[in-house]
């Protein structure tokens, strides 16, 4: 039994969202297909039929949209029934000293008790049958939820936290910006728990980036795809604009206009694969080009919204959230990225839009923009992907 959380404010949108909500939840279940999945105004019931609970429970936690669920017992609405199916899930969990309480709730209620006779009445099935429990209806060792229905009763005895949020999808597509850093797979994850559906564009430049720090960014989206499915990772070739900005372009303003071509590239991948938006992990003032200043000189080139999720967060605050969703320990393995290998010693930290904006008219950049797009690869991860895993026994010994 899943509950909706988020969603039971949606009004008129209520049913696209529950919707969208179980189309992702038919996604993350794709490899168990006896599962049958009925979403209703408030409540989606799961049918195992057999398959693995266990299975579907470590997976539905991933799933935005879901404010929590329950591992339920579908029985009749008999009475009789119910206080024995009561009785028999709480013996199941009940340990010597442990308190409980009733939650009842009733949506049929043409139904021959009401919520409160309900409560009083399973209780009572409850306690003849294990004396020794305690009633405590704050913060009981065991609440068991009884509810009533229009088609049958459902009984559960625990309750897990889902991730919340909204469901992926539901808030229009992005463009994420994912280096090989910790703070983009965070961003990433932040931008889906808001509904939004991302596409990952990587920019890599061989020979000076190597196909491990390649992979290394793959294996980053697949960190983030058990919250959606899969999710379409974009590689763009970068070499040729870098060298064309390190022969052309004054040391301090590298970084600037570095990023400035990025951000014309993913604009115009965002266009192609009708985006709404860019996201990216900046975060204010961490680094030299992410400044407002560097900001306001990088964002001139778009007037798509660029979307920062982590921006007022400190890199502890960044960490734990990557610590959690496991792209941690990925993120700060020393593979090089197209950001540090032609870092500059003394990056300007306040760059200026007018000398920026000179500059680049050293550079031929519809061309060099153009040829980048006409390069790019689209390929879709998915959970079961693994990139440095499957590299040569020598580079795993490196590792």
């Amino acid at each position: 039994m899943v509950r909706y959380g988020e969603l039971s404010t949606k009004g008129k949108n209520r049913k696209q969202f529950i919707q969208q909500l179980a189309r992702n939840v038919r996604a993350a279940l794709q490899a168990h297909p006896n599962v049958k999945v009925s979403a209703m105004r408030d409540r989606m019931h799961l049918i195992l039929n057999g398959e693995n609970g266990q299975e579907i429970i470590d997976k539905l936690q991933y799933v935005f949209g879901i404010q929590s669920f329950s591992p339920a017992v579908k029985v009749e609405k008999d009475l009789d029934t119910i206080y024995a199916q009561s009785v028999a899930l709480v013996q199941k969990v009940y340990q010597p000293g442990q308190s409980f309480k009733v939650n009842a709730r009733r949506s049929d209620h043409e139904f021959e008790l009401d919520t409160f006779a309900l409560n009083r009445e399973v209780g009572y099935h409850v306690i003849q049958a294990i004396p020794d429990i305690k009633v405590q209806m704050k913060q009981p060792d065991v609440e068991l939820r009884v509810e009533v229905r229009l088609d049958a009763a459902y009984l559960s005895v625990e309750t897990i936290k889902g991730a919340g949020g909204l469901p992926v999808g539901t808030s229009g597509r992005g463009m994420l910006m994912l280096s090989g850093g910790i703070d983009s797979p965070v961003a990433g994850y932040l931008a889906m728990k808001r509904g939004v559906e991302i596409e990952a564009v990587h920019f890599y430049s061989p020979p000076y980036t190597s196909e491990q720090a390649l992979n290394k960014a793959k294996d980053l989206t697949v960190k983030l795809t058990p919250y959606v499915g899969n999710i379409q990772f974009i590689t763009v070739p970068f070499t040729e604009i870098q060298e064309e900005i390190k022969a052309h372009i004054p040391s301090g303003y590298l970084m600037t206009v570095t990023r400035r071509f990025m951000m014309r590239l993913t604009d115009k991948i965002r266009e192609e694969r009708k985006g709404l938006a860019i996201i990216n992990g900046e975060s204010l003032g961490q680094v030299a080009s992410q400044t407002l200043e560097s900001m306001t000189a990088i964002n001139a080139v778009t007037n798509t919204p660029v979307i920062r999720p982590v921006v007022t967060m400190d890199k502890n605050e960044i960490i734990e959230i990557a610590e959690r969703i496991d792209t941690f320990d990925l993120a700060v393995m020393p593979f090089e990225d197209c950001c540090t290998i032609f870092a500059p010693p003394a990056p300007k930290t306040k760059p200026r839009l007018d000398k920026a904006e000179e500059y680049e008219k050293r550079l031929d950049i519809e061309a060099l923009v153009q040829r980048a797009f006409d390069g790019m690869q689209v390929e879709s991860i998915s959970s079961t992907d693994s990139f440095l895993n499957a590299q040569p026994k020598e580079f795993e010994d490196l590792l």
